[in-house]
């Protein structure tokens, strides 16, 4: 008789202490939340740079741009700019990009110079895959400046 007392009261039991964890809240589903653009200054040279998904573009920057929108492919955007008091002026120069994934797979990027309204900017594509996490390192130079930038992505 005992026996039967305790084999439907353990699983209601466990119902309740497993609801209790989840302090009554809802599951939400996850949001994405895209990650700011970041930028370095390097004396009067600011470089402003990003990487980002293509399917999180528009399929009128990704014609713009020239890419495909891909669930396997990251835009990376690199912008040169000459800092003048409060102003920034397009600057010309050169970058060479790279990424390593997670486990220290290197690819280079090729980037290529995009007009942007009155600015130029340097795009390239890299391979992603999903739940992985990308650093992308750059070189940069422009009239007699350098930097190298690093940043990180998770896609």
């Amino acid at each position: 008789m005992i026996k039967l007392l305790v084999r439907p009261t353990l699983p209601v039991l466990l119902g309740l202490l497993l609801s209790a964890c989840s302090g009554g809240d809802a599951p939400r589903a996850a949001e994405f939340v895209p990650p700011a653009p970041a930028e370095s200054d390097f004396g009067t040279l600011r470089v402003r740079y990003n990487a980002l998904p293509t399917l999180s573009l528009s399929e009128a920057v990704a014609r713009e741009y020239g890419v495909q929108r891909d669930a396997g492919t990251a835009l990376v955007v690199v912008a040169l700019r000459d800092l003048s008091g409060d102003e920034e002026k397009h600057a010309e120069g050169e970058v060479d990009a790279v990424a390593v994934d997670i486990s220290g797979a290197r690819q280079k990027i090729a980037l290529r110079s995009v007009g942007t309204g009155s600015y130029t900017d340097h795009i390239g594509t890299a391979r992603i895959s999903p739940r992985n996490t990308y650093r992308f390192e750059l070189d940069v130079r422009s009239g007699g400046r350098s930097g190298q930038v690093k940043f990180q992505r998770n896609f």
